[in-house]
């Protein structure tokens, strides 16, 4: 067995693979030739020159030696120590619709991408009269189609991040999943770049299907992007997101031209040339192995069918072999196509070079390939990663490293990981074809259960405001507060809800009433997610097949107030209130009565059917005081102060708001009211209407400004808008003009977050001001 002194400076893996080298008896030519890494390489890695050694390549070199069990182990150990030594600890920013990150080495599509650039110059000229602007008042939106794997992505992101700094509103990206068997609507989509651009989470959410995308069509009219709607189905998915009118560039790739898309300009990918293929395989594999082999080159192009996507794997995997000769990399190509005709995830040609650069992963990297194709959303996290492979969370980021070197697995927005539509039906056959049924049972079901637990531990923090105790923490989840819990929700929403969809598809049904129940206080901070719907009429579903007939009842509660704060569907929603209180009154449950009675008052204010909602109120409030539930009491009571007012009895009406502050500041009942809950602020909220609509400025004043700022913490910036323009008013009235100016400009300093008509009004209130006048506005509601 050889043995060697250590050299000063050499770092640990730098030993640990000179010594593996040297006990299994190769030079380092040996090792070259085996591996496929050049010898250059093999010593820099050795002497410590090569300071985070690219897990492709160490897993090439522990092929090369044949390493197995604790020698293949210490030696990627040693690797992933050293990779992390030079990682930065910065963290990454994630914002909604951010532009998924694009290859440094992209070359070709100069025709297609002159076009896009000529749009994108448009979006970025000024509205001065005779500009292109002027002339072309509306832009119109480019369809970039192609076969799978011809780029479509990678052309539009590429045009995207040209053009960011260009235009004032920057890029952003929507991916459409237009795949999916649930693939994303454009209501959808409308309320994630809305919320990308500045709107507030309730803005949308509370207007109806239509408002909502005028409110969509409103604010970009006035914003200079470009917006990627990546893998759209049909022309029924994008048509209503395409802008009418100002400088926004839509950018929309699919597989299919959509024909039914009229004025818009297309872009037809097919293969690359001959010529851009090797540009390409040259830019990835950059050290003049393609110049010394142009006839090898042209080979593995051909066998990649000219797709950049075939090519970009092979040319990969080719450049953590430096040395091995493209005409090696052809043989092996043209042995894999003849190899995998039984998978059937698209063309041949592509999969040839999918497969011969799976055949080389480690065998727990090929492991965490297949397995991430039970992922159910778009995209993960490294932690997801981990818990579907069952491995440690350091050990899952290698991992993970490897794939994205060797072109299977790309990055998504900041520090999450999605598979390119056809690597993950690729991964699907491998899974197939290799893993037992059994073993693909018990790691889906692993995933479900976890991301279930997760979901659950996530919306319990953000209901109480405090930490998940470590005993109960869900493995590599930190949730710290109720900001980090309502971002892991978001974050991981589409793969909790299908984790979600399986628990209910299976009968999991105690799962499922167990995530609603814990979610459901979140759904007021997030309600322009579109499936709080199904959560709770699922949730509904599981509690009559336990018969639960309390959760029953509760849950369908929640369906009625999701179906017209989230849905505007009034009807509907009346009748799920109605079935809530059914439910409630043949259990005898009075807590559940009561919010259904509130949630009904509710819907008849809602479309001004006073005398019901008066009394409907009134027997919630009723119900709460029997069953001794002061923080619901105190809810169904702020409902009350309006529904009051608008009987007219105004007197009442401060008469419950002045109820409900005694009890706040009563300390025997400090204890039963959550410590986040805004009982203070909606009762102030509302009976500032009653000192507004009867003059009583002075009180008013004074109530709005106690809750400057308070809702937009909570994301109503809507109410906080009216907190700001209302309390101008009163100011004015009282002759306080200097501090009316600064509510004034409040309001407009919100920009898209407050709507179009406050803004108006704030505008005309200032200039009212300006001239000595008072605001017009007489009825406030």
């Amino acid at each position: 067995m050889h043995r060697t002194a250590w050299e000063p400076g050499v770092t640990s893996f730098g030993r640990a693979l000179r010594q593996l080298r040297l006990d299994h008896g190769f030079t380092m030519e040996q090792l070259a030739e085996a591996s496929g890494v050049s010898v250059r390489a093999i010593g820099d890695m050795e002497r410590g020159r090569s300071a985070r050694p690219r897990r492709g390549t160490v897993t090439a070199l522990a092929q090369g030696m044949r390493l197995e069990g604790a020698a293949y182990d210490g030696l990627m150990a040693a690797a992933r120590v050293a990779r992390a030594a030079g990682k930065g600890a910065e963290p990454v920013r994630v914002s909604p619709c951010m532009l998924p990150r694009g290859v440094p080495d992209f070359v070709g599509r100069e025709a297609e991408l002159s076009v896009l650039r000529d749009l994108a110059r448009r979006a970025a000229t000024d509205d001065r009269p005779g500009t292109a602007a002027e002339r072309f008042p509306t832009l119109p939106a480019a369809v970039v189609s192609g076969v799978p794997g011809s780029g479509k992505t990678t052309l539009a992101v590429r045009l995207a991040e040209e053009s960011a700094a260009s235009l004032s509103d920057g890029a952003f990206f929507v991916d459409m999943r237009g795949l999916d068997e649930r693939p994303l609507t454009a209501d959808e989509a409308a309320m994630r770049l809305l919320g990308a651009w500045g709107a507030a989470d309730t803005a949308g959410a509370q207007l109806s299907a239509e408002d909502r995308m005028a409110l969509y069509h409103a604010t970009a009219a006035d914003l200079r992007a470009v917006v990627v709607l990546d893998n759209a189905r049909d022309e029924a998915q994008v048509r209503p997101l395409l802008p009418a009118r100002g400088r926004v560039l839509v950018v929309v790739t699919s597989r299919h031209t959509l024909a039914g898309l009229s004025g818009v300009r297309r872009v037809a990918l097919g293969s690359l040339s001959e010529r851009e293929s090797t540009a390409l395989l040259r830019a990835v594999v950059d050290d003049g192995r393609v110049e010394d082999d142009p006839a090898a080159a042209g080979s593995v192009t051909a066998l990649c069918g000219h797709l950049p996507l075939a090519l970009r794997v092979a040319a990969n995997w080719a450049a953590t072999r430096s040395n091995w000769s493209l005409r090696r990399l052809a043989a092996r190509l043209a042995d894999e196509d003849r190899r995998i005709d039984a998978l059937s995830a698209g063309d041949l040609r592509v999969n040839s070079a999918f497969s011969l650069s799976y055949s080389r992963l480690s065998p727990e990297t090929a492991r965490m390939f297949r397995l991430l194709s039970l992922v159910p959303g778009g995209d993960f996290s490294a932690p997801l990663a981990a818990v579907v492979a069952g491995t440690g969370l350091p050990d899952a980021e290698d991992l993970l490293e490897e794939l994205i070197e060797t072109g299977l697995l790309m990055t998504s927005r900041g520090d999450r990981y999605r598979f390119h539509d056809l690597l993950r039906l690729y991964a699907r056959a491998r899974h197939r074809e290799t893993d037992e049924e059994g073993h693909s049972a018990r790691a889906s079901t692993g995933l479900r259960s976890w991301l279930l637990e997760a979901a659950q531990a996530a919306g319990q923090v953000y209901a109480s405001g405090d930490r998940v105790p470590p005993t109960r923490r869900p493995r590599h989840v930190r949730l710290d507060g109720r900001d980090e819990a309502l971002a892991w929700l978001k974050a991981e929403g589409d793969n909790w809800l299908g984790a979600y969809r399986q628990a209910a598809a299976l009968g999991e049904h105690r799962a499922v009433t167990a995530t609603a129940k814990a979610v459901e206080e979140t759904c007021g901070s997030w309600i322009s997610w579109s499936h709080w719907g199904e959560v709770f009429e699922q949730a509904a579903r599981a509690s009559t097949a336990l018969d639960d007939r309390v959760s029953e009842a509760a849950f369908r509660s929640n369906h009625a107030w999701v179906l017209w704060q989230c849905d505007r569907r009034h009807e509907d929603a009346l009748a799920a209130a109605a079935s809530a209180l059914a439910t409630a009154t043949d259990c005898g449950d009075l807590v559940e009565q009561a919010r259904a009675h509130m949630y009904l008052g509710w819907l008849q204010d809602a479309v001004d059917d006073v005398a019901n909602a008066v009394e409907s109120i009134s027997l919630a409030m009723s119900l709460f005081h029997e069953a001794d539930e002061l923080d619901r009491y105190l809810q169904a009571a702020n409902v009350n102060i309006t529904v009051l007012r608008k009987a007219g009895r105004t007197r009442e009406a401060v008469e419950t708001h002045r109820t409900v502050m005694r009890a706040l500041a009563d300390p025997a009942q400090r204890d039963r009211i959550p410590p986040h809950a805004m009982t203070r602020v909606v009762s102030t909220y509302h009976v500032s209407y009653v000192y507004l609509n009867e003059g009583r400025w002075e009180e008013a004043a004074e109530a709005l400004g106690s809750i400057r700022g308070e809702q937009e913490g909570r994301g109503y910036f809507r109410a906080g808008a009216k907190v700001h323009l209302y309390l101008g008013h009163a100011l004015a009235h009282l002759g306080r003009r200097e501090e009316a100016e600064v509510s004034y400009r409040a309001v407009l300093e919100r920009g898209v977050s407050a709507p179009a008509e406050l803004l108006e009004e704030a505008h005309a209130s200032l200039d009212a001001l300006a001239a000595g006048a008072l605001p017009g506005r007489t009825a406030f509601e």
